[in-house]
C-alpha cells in the first residue's frame, strides 16, 4: 500500500489516503509563484503608495491536506486590565 502511495500520478485511493496527494507537484509550485507574486505587488504597494498603511497582506492559496490556522487570542495589557477594574464599580 505504501509503494501505491509513493508513485507518481494522481488517483482517487491517494486523494482519500494522502489529501495533499490531489495535487501534483506542478500545482504546488504554482500555487508558490503565485503566493509570492501576491506577496511581491503587495509589498510593492505598501512601500511605494500613500495609501500603503490600508493594505491588508494577502492570504496564501490554500493547499489541500494542510489545516487552516488558528487565531490567536489577543491578550489584555496589565494597564487595561487595571483600567477596567477600578471603572467596574
Amino acid at each position: 500500500m505504501n509503494a501505491l502511495c509513493r508513485r507518481p500520478g494522481r488517483s482517487a485511493l491517494a486523494a482519500v489516503m494522502d489529501p495533499a496527494a490531489e495535487w501534483s507537484t506542478s500545482d504546488y509550485l504554482l500555487a508558490r509563484v503565485s503566493d509570492a507574486l501576491e506577496l511581491n505587488t503587495y509589498l510593492y504597494l505598501k512601500v511605494h503608495s500613500e495609501d500603503g498603511s490600508n493594505l491588508t497582506a494577502p492570504e496564501p492559496i490554500p493547499r489541500p491536506g494542510e489545516e487552516k490556522p488558528t487565531e490567536e487570542f489577543e491578550y489584555a495589557s496589565g494597564e487595561e486590565v487595571a483600567h477596567f477594574l477600578t471603572h467596574m464599580l
